[in-house]
Formats: C-alpha cells, structure tokens, sequence
C-alpha cells in the first residue's frame, strides 16, 4: 500500500501542474523545476517498486522454504514417532523374553550346581578308585614278589619237605615256612636238637641269601598242640612256645642274621593248622612257623 500510495501522489502533482500550467502564471524556471522534480519522484518510485518486488519475491521464497521445512519437520516428527512406538514394542518383548530367560537361568542354574556337585563327587570317586587300585597293583605285585621268593625257598628245600621236616605253604595270605617241632625239639623242652640246628642252618642261609639287602622282616611262630589231659608237659603252652620262639631267633642271629629282621612270637596251642584227633595232627600242629612280613611300601592301606 505504501508503495501504490509513493507513485499516486507524484503522478497528482503532475496532473494539477498540468492543469495550473495553461492558466496560472507560472514561470518556465518553476514550472520545469517541478517537471523534473516529479520524473525524479516517478524515478525513485519505479525504482522503490521494483526493490518492494524483489524483497517480496525473496519473502515468498523463504516462506516456501520455511514450509518445506515445516513439512520435512512433520515427516520427520511422524517417523520418530513411529519408530518411537516400534522401539516400545520392541523393549516390550525383550524385557519379557529377558524375565523368561532369567526363569529359565536360574532354573537351570541349580540344575547346573548340582550336577556340578554330582560330577565333583563322581570325579573325587574315579580318582579314589584309580588310587585304589594303583595301590592294589603294588600290594598284588609285592606279594607275587614273595610268592616267587618262597617259591625259590621251595625248590632249595625240596629235600627238607620230601622228608616231611618242612611245609611251604600260604596261610592269612602270606607264605609260610613250617617247620616240624618235634624236628627242632624234644617233647615239652624247649632247647635245640643237634638235628633242629643243621636243618635251622640250612633255613637260615637259604633267607639271608633269598632277602639280601632288601631289608625284609620275617615273623618267628612257635606253636603246639592242645594240652592233653593224660599228659604232664613240663611247660605251659605259652610260656613253651614263648621260649621256643625265642631260642630260634637267638640261634639264627648265631648265624649272622640280622636281629631287627627277627620277629619272636609265640601262638601256644590256639592256631592249630589240623584237628587234634590223631598223632599225626598233633604232630604237625607241633611247628614253627617262619612267615616273610611284607615291606612298609607293600602293605595295602585300609580301604576308606
């Protein structure tokens, strides 16, 4: 409107001198002084109008822009909107799927500590029963060992066992010289016969040569019968025995045995190899019995 309102008035002007000139007393000098002045207004006012109409044009360019912008604004805010809703759903079902997962965890969370506990006590077991069965290995082995010596002692007294003087055997699980008590000694005493010392010297290098330097113990038995209610020994079973033992442990240290590899014990009459209903079983329950210990690796600990 201002605009419109700059190019009437100049133009007015030029009309009313237009109409004043033919009839008013004007001077040239005025008169062309307002002509110019009005082609200087229409001038400034072209000139204005055009500007308006550039700052117009670029206003309408700007507000397209700024609603392009305000329509991209909208797409954009309707997107994040969207995606703002998916995103919810999303974390929805993960937080559900995460409590079902965390259940199914802790469920199997215990299932895993017990088995976990069963495998320990498994694991513990085999190792046990590996353990065990090492040690069974090594007591099997050490006692082949002493098998294959008593073997040896076998075959060297053959002669001995021939003439029934002597018995090799296996009792409790250990081998086991026996020697014949009447071949030792005389009924009821306990002093070496001349024939129980030769038959106790050849027992006597037959083990220093078998357990040489391997520091192996044996255990010296006398035994005896059952007292016998017609009879009158001279000793009590304990006390006979007893002095038995002692006297063949002293007689093979005579020979050059090692007397911490000795081991005096009496059994009196209460570890009878026969009944005692015949001679010939009384006999042989008459005995002293020589049995190789086993050495301290080769002893099998208690099973737990």
């Amino acid at each position: 409107m201002r605009v419109l309102t700059d190019i009437v008035i100049p133009l007015r002007v030029l009309a009313l001198a237009a109409l004043l000139a033919p009839s008013a007393c004007v001077s040239k000098v005025h008169y062309d002084r307002c002509v110019s002045d009005a082609a200087l207004a229409a001038s400034a006012a072209d000139a204005k109008g055009k500007d308006d109409a550039l700052r117009i044009q670029s206003l309408r360019a700007d507000v397209t822009a700024a609603q392009a912008l305000v329509q991209d604004g909208d797409s954009k805010l309707s997107d994040l909107s969207t995606a703002n809703h998916n995103t919810q759903t999303q974390l929805d079902e993960a937080t559900a799927m995460n409590q079902q997962l965390r259940t199914e965890l802790q469920r199997l969370g215990r299932d895993v500590d017990k088995m976990l506990s069963e495998r320990g006590t498994l694991s513990k077991a085999l190792d046990d029963a590996k353990s065990r069965l090492d040690e069974l290995r090594r007591a099997q082995a050490a006692a082949q060992l002493r098998v294959d010596l008593f073997r040896a002692l076998a075959s060297r007294f053959k002669p001995l066992v021939d003439a029934g003087q002597m018995r090799i055997e296996t009792r409790r699980g250990q081998p086991v010289l026996e020697v014949s008590g009447d071949v030792l000694f005389d009924p009821g005493r306990s002093e070496l016969r001349s024939s129980g010392k030769g038959t106790l010297m050849e027992i006597a290098h037959a083990l220093q040569t078998a357990a040489s330097g391997a520091g192996r113990r044996f255990l010296v038995t006398a035994l005896t019968d059952a007292p016998d209610a017609k009879g009158k020994p001279s000793k009590a079973p304990w006390e006979l025995t007893s002095a038995r033992s002692v006297v063949v442990v002293e007689y093979f240290v005579s020979l050059g045995m090692p007397a911490q590899s000795l081991i005096p014990a009496a059994g009196a009459s209460f570890d009878p190899v026969a009944p005692n209903d015949s001679p010939e079983n009384r006999a042989r329950n008459r005995r002293v019995d020589i049995a190789l210990l086993p050495l301290e690796g080769e002893i099998l600990p208690a099973s737990p």
